[in-house]
């Protein structure tokens, strides 16, 4: 399955029972599904908690599919699959002054999906059909519900599901776009899971441009020269356990992209993609059999084992190593297995419309060389695009330059055993969080203007609703540094011809006022006190100062703003702070003042688009204040980013753990504007699956891992 992020836990006490022991047990929900969690507590009578023991005593799960694991703070995670639409699950509590007092509480389980909708991304073309499927942790029985959501046009039909005694369900439908569009659409397809809470949604991208465009391509078996952007990974990248008996089987696997080409001065040719996905995080050897497509898209079967369809296509040449601070990307090659690959390069999805009906984009090659290299010359108005095993075809814009950022590499692929924290420099960030998820590692960052290297994906992180950050190597520290490896230079191989990617954008990347958080009382209260200090010191018509007012931070989402209404053909410098409280500036006119339909926040276009002389003085500043700051464990990464409370001015982008809280918060720093993103912490994004073995997740959790073949 894709790695997924468990659903928080609550606390409002709800179920609670009585209190004939003389205490009871309450939870956060009366259901949950199989990817969530609940929080049980113990209280007595008078609404304090009592400390207690807890165990899950009977559940109408299938006994090989286990009752799921609780903790000793009442934190319960249910079995990782289910036997029937719904079961219940008995949790009991024992007062640890007094064992033999209990209290219980009955909640039920139903099955969750186990990864999004697929294909994740989709374009389609005005009448065209697309098949998609989802998958859910209920064994041998299940539906899902299908729907068009959000006002969306065009059908669904054949719709359907599959069962199995030892496999999870998969239920797919299928969409045909309306036949007439007018410009770009959007469609949203809905799945509900049993008819209970637990949805899914998909976003589909409908156009009159002819374009076509699946991640489902990519994730395919290929029989002849294989075309890079496809799933691939080492044929050894598995985790392997023993079950109670001692039998050795299989638990999950991983991988990535098969990202790019490219050639030495002997013309001899490598597969380019990142460390963790071919070298599996410096556990790789030299020499190991590289698959197409990779195990996760073959449930788990590596070539040795018997059904597995993968093929050899290369085999582990070269990587740079990880685990030391001389060496600053995640990159490897493997030597191309003669006649097994495509030899111009060519990258799924790269070129231009195929015509017919449900014609797919087909794939072109990039342009061949050392890439290009992002300045201020080539970042305004820039897009940039990828090819990638889980999402597809992609692009947005670039976020973040000279990105200091800290990524945990794991030795396993179920990410239980921490293998090294890399802190890279340098780095590219890329805007949004539907560019890139797992499995879309190795993926070549393009210039979508002109099929130029731009960098080598390899890492992401989200908040969960909506915002997200990729990052990539630099494209011509990826060469240089295999260079060092290979004894020889390197570079891509493609066309001498520059020609556009397809930009398939998923994300709006604008900031707007109504996706920023309520203020507390608190900041609501600074906002109001500095605006009207404000108002003394900086309305001034003369300087374009029109007038100020409270407001919110787009900079700091959370944090009061003080908005600076200036006239939209001035120039003249502000404050970057007023009494402590950010200033938020926004270019408008007198009459919209007046009216007072003035908007909130500046407009604000997507990317970087500042002169050179602001970005160089900001990389500056990022090179002084990066180390200390990344020396606080809530603080994971530092770039050059653009404010989005003033657009003019250049930005620190700090970027916060999501779970974690910094030890400070700065407004500026070094004259820079500082500016903050909270988010999941990065983790390499490979792709996991696990079949749906007839054991519990409490069980694999226990399993000693066997050695590794």
């Amino acid at each position: 399955m894709l790695l997924m992020l468990a659903a928080g836990c609550g606390t409002s006490p709800v179920g609670a029972g009585n209190f004939e022991n003389g205490f009871a047990v309450s939870t956060s929900a009366t259901s949950v599904s199989t990817t969530g969690q609940l929080q049980f507590k113990a209280t007595l009578p008078d609404g304090s908690p009592v400390a207690a023991n807890w165990s899950i005593t009977s559940t109408q799960n299938d006994s090989s599919l286990g009752t799921g694991s609780i903790d000793a703070t009442g934190l319960y995670t249910p079995p990782n699959a289910v036997s029937s639409d719904s079961v219940s699950v008995q949790v009991t509590a024992h007062l640890q002054s007094d064992p033999t007092r209990i209290a219980t509480e009955t909640v039920t389980v139903t099955p969750g999906f186990l990864q999004p909708l697929m294909p994740e991304n989709a374009t389609l073309a005005a009448g065209s059909t697309l098949e998609i499927s989802a998958q859910i942790a209920e064994v041998n029985g299940g539906t899902v519900h299908w729907s068009l959501g959000d006002g969306a046009t065009g059908t669904l039909s054949q719709a359907g599901c599959e069962h199995g005694s030892r496999q999870y369900t998969i239920c797919k439908v299928s969409y045909t776009a309306p036949g007439t569009l007018s410009g770009s659409q959007s469609a949203h397809i809905v799945a509900t899971v049993n008819d209970t809470q637990t949805q899914s949604r998909l976003h589909l991208l409908l156009n009159t441009d002819g374009v076509n465009s699946s991640a489902v391509t990519n994730q395919a078996v290929q029989t002849g020269p294989v075309i890079l952007g496809a799933s691939g990974s080492n044929d050894g990248d598995y985790d392997v356990y023993k079950d109670a008996s001692g039998n050795s089987y299989i638990a999950d696997c991983c991988g990535g992209t098969l990202g790019a080409l490219v050639e030495d001065t002997e013309h001899n040719q490598y597969i380019l993609s990142n460390n963790h996905v071919l070298a599996e995080s410096d556990q790789g050897k030299t020499g190991d059999t590289i698959d197409q497509p990779g195990l996760i898209d073959d449930a788990c079967r590596p070539l040795s084992q018997q059904g597995s369809t993968v093929r050899s296509v290369g085999s582990l040449r070269y990587y740079v190593p990880l685990a030391t601070n001389q060496s600053n990307v995640d990159a490897a090659l493997a030597a191309v297995t003669p006649g097994a690959v495509n030899s111009d390069g060519s990258i799924l999805q790269f070129g231009r419309p195929s015509a017919g009906m449900n014609a797919p984009l087909g794939a072109a090659p990039p342009v061949a060389g050392t890439g290009e290299t992002l300045n201020a010359d080539n970042l305004a108005g820039l897009r940039v695009a990828k090819s990638g095993r889980t999402t597809g075809l992609t692009c947005s814009t670039v976020e973040s330059i000279n990105l200091s950022v800290k990524v945990d590499y794991y030795k396993d692929c179920a990410e239980t055993q921490p293998y090294y924290t890399k802190t890279f420099t340098g780095q590219i960030g890329i805007g949004g969080d539907s560019f890139s998820d797992s499995g879309d590692s190795g993926s070549l960052l393009v210039d979508a203007g002109n099929a130029q290297p731009i960098g080598l994906f390899y890492a992401g992180g989200t908040d969960g609703n909506g915002n997200g950050l990729s990052v990539a190597n630099p494209i011509a520290d990826v060469l240089n540094e295999l260079n060092a490896q290979a004894g020889s230079r390197l570079s891509i191989v493609g066309t001498r011809t520059p020609h556009p990617v397809s930009c398939l954008n998923y994300d709006s990347n604008t900031a707007v006022a109504a996706s920023l958080p309520d203020l507390s009382d608190k900041a609501e209260a600074r906002a109001r006190s500095a605006s009207q200090n404000a108002a003394t010191e900086l309305v001034n018509h003369e300087t374009g100062v029109l007038a100020v007012a409270a407001g919110k931070s787009a900079d700091s989402p959370g944090e009061a703003g003080v908005i600076v209404y200036v006239d939209k053909n001035s120039s003249s410098p502000l404050p970057q702070t007023v009494a402590g409280v950010r200033t938020v500036v926004v270019p408008t006119d007198a009459a919209s003042v007046a009216r007072g339909n003035a908007p909130k926040l500046p407009a604000f276009l997507s990317g970087i688009q500042l002169p050179a002389d602001a970005l160089s003085h900001a990389e500056a500043v990022e090179r002084e204040y990066a180390s200390k700051m990344l020396g606080d464990p809530a603080i994971f990464g530092v770039g050059v980013s653009q404010s989005r409370d003033n657009p003019r001015e250049a930005a620190l982008l700090v970027l916060i753990d999501i779970n974690r809280s910094p030890a400070s918060m700065p407004a500026t720093l070094g004259g820079l504007r500082v500016r903050y993103m909270r988010l999941h912490r990065f983790h390499v994004t490979k792709s996991k699956f696990a079949p749906a073995r007839m054991t519990s997740s409490c069980a694999l959790q226990s399993m000693k891992a066997a050695p590794r073949r």
